[in-house]
Parts: C-alpha cells; structure tokens; sequence
C-alpha cells in the first residue's frame, strides 16, 4: 500500500507500462508507446491527476483527441516533441508549459516525441466526473450525425435541398 505524502520526487517515481486496459489496438505497435507513472494518488490528491509520462523516440502516448470535461496542463521536462493542436502543429520542449482546455476539434491535442531521446513530460488535469475523452477521427463523424447534432444536420440538409437553385441563381 502507498503511503500518503506531501511531497514526491519526480526521480522516485516507477514508470510503468500501459495498463492492459488502455493497450491500443494491435497493428498500432510502435506508433503508441508510453510508460507511466501515477504521482496524484501518493500525494493524497483526488480532484487533481498527475502523472509522469515517457514517450518513445517516434512515439506518442495517445491519440489526437480532446476533453469535454476536464482541463490538462503538460510540463515537458525532457525531450523534444511536435505538439498537434487542432489543426496547427506546434515544436515544444524541455520547459515549455501546454495549456489543453475543453472542447472539441479546435482544442484536440497529441504529444508526439519527434527527437531521438524519450520525450518526459507531467500531466497534470482537472479530475471531473465525466471523463470522455474523444478522438479526432470521431469528431468529424459526430459533427455530421443526426442524433449528436440535428440542427446542422437540418441546415445541411436545407442547403443540400436548394443547391440547384443557388447554383441557377
């Protein structure tokens, strides 16, 4: 059992390989490789998370992907990487702060180590009860569904209707 403590060394702490559950799906091996370790809990913390991560060299740990619910901040801490941010890429590394705030597609974020040594950065995110984390690649299909969406699925199809007659006009 850990014992609780008002302070932890970053240098103490035991990375570890993905847990089971959060595996990626085979035929992604090597594209997601991270191993972890879980500070918030030694530190008695249950409404903030914090967790160290190492990313392989031409790695990430996960996928493009944004927070309806909960706000991250990443302190990179060694390594380079190339940050996806909506649409915009951005260089980071040792020092640099990134701010991940809710939303959808223009706040979806990815931290991929781009340099030639493990990339090592803290997670540190807001812990609210609806987690939902979404990938990218779902965004654009949610967008265009009825059931997730229906008033652009109305307007859409409103201008799909009077395309022939805007295109005559």
């Amino acid at each position: 059992m850990n014992t609780i403590t008002p302070v932890v060394s970053i240098a103490s702490l035991t990375l570890q390989p993905r847990p089971e559950q959060w595996k990626p799906p085979a035929g992604t091996k090597g594209r997601f490789d991270v191993k972890r370790a879980r500070a918030a809990p030694l530190l008695g913390l249950s409404k903030l998370g914090c967790t160290l991560h190492e990313v392989a060299p031409g790695a990430t740990a996960y996928p493009h992907h944004s927070h309806r619910a909960n706000e991250e901040l990443l302190v990179v801490l060694s390594g380079r990487g190339e940050l996806r941010y909506g649409i915009a890429r951005h260089a980071v590394k040792e020092g640099d702060l990134i701010g991940c705030p809710t939303g959808g597609p223009e706040t979806a974020h990815q931290l991929i180590n781009s340099g030639s040594e493990p990339l090592r950065y803290l997670a540190i995110s807001t812990m609210l009860a609806n987690t939902e984390r979404v990938k990218s690649s779902e965004m654009l299909t949610n967008l265009f569904d009825v059931r997730v969406n229906p008033t652009l699925f109305l307007v859409i199809a409103y201008a799909i209707r009077r395309l022939p007659y805007m295109v005559r006009s």
